[in-house]
């Protein structure tokens, strides 16, 4: 018997903010595989992301893979066959997403990765630390309206209020 959740009782961690852009509740499954493909698509190399339509699979280890879809998608389901372990950790963490002239600026500002062009493009991801606080980085194609990149900044729900307040003081002085 599959439970559905009560959507009305769902609450993103930074519900009611207008000061940084969460995009909350995606489906987020982490992946245990040694198969060579997933969602029908190669697996990607280490710090790379995979699209398989609307959804990306961010490499996170030799044999762990994360796949990120729109809220609801049902993507647990289609990984379950091709994989070992396959776990839905989807109220982890929320997404916050960053673009414009100053978004690099910011992000390096608190961590101590190189996102510079040259090192860190559209199509890759990290595991690194952003203000203290354990990150998943993306780099999504740039912004359709600027040739300025668009990152998405995946964080526990209980780090998100202090990483969304760092942010937002952190924004002042660049």
């Amino acid at each position: 018997m599959t439970v559905e959740p009560r959507l009305e009782l769902r609450r993103s961690p930074l519900a009611g903010r207008s000061d940084v852009r969460e995009i909350p509740f995606l489906t987020m499954i982490n992946v245990r595989t040694t198969a060579d493909t997933l969602l029908g698509v190669p697996l990607p190399a280490p710090n790379r992301v995979a699209m398989a339509g609307e959804r990306a699979i961010l490499w996170l280890g030799p044999d762990e893979y994360l796949a990120v879809a729109p809220a609801g998608d049902r993507v647990a389901e289609l990984t379950a066959e091709s994989a070992e372990s396959v776990v839905d950790v989807s109220a982890n963490r929320t997404t916050i997403e960053l673009s414009g002239p100053h978004a690099r600026d910011l992000l390096e500002h608190g961590m101590s990765i190189d996102l510079h062009p040259r090192a860190f493009g559209p199509g890759q991801c990290a595991q690194t630390l952003l203000a203290r606080a354990q990150v998943i980085l993306r780099q999504v194609d740039s912004h359709p309206d600027s040739t300025e990149p668009t990152y998405h900044v995946l964080v526990r729900g209980s780090f998100a209020p202090y990483l969304a307040d760092w942010l937002v003081d952190a924004s002042k002085e660049t």
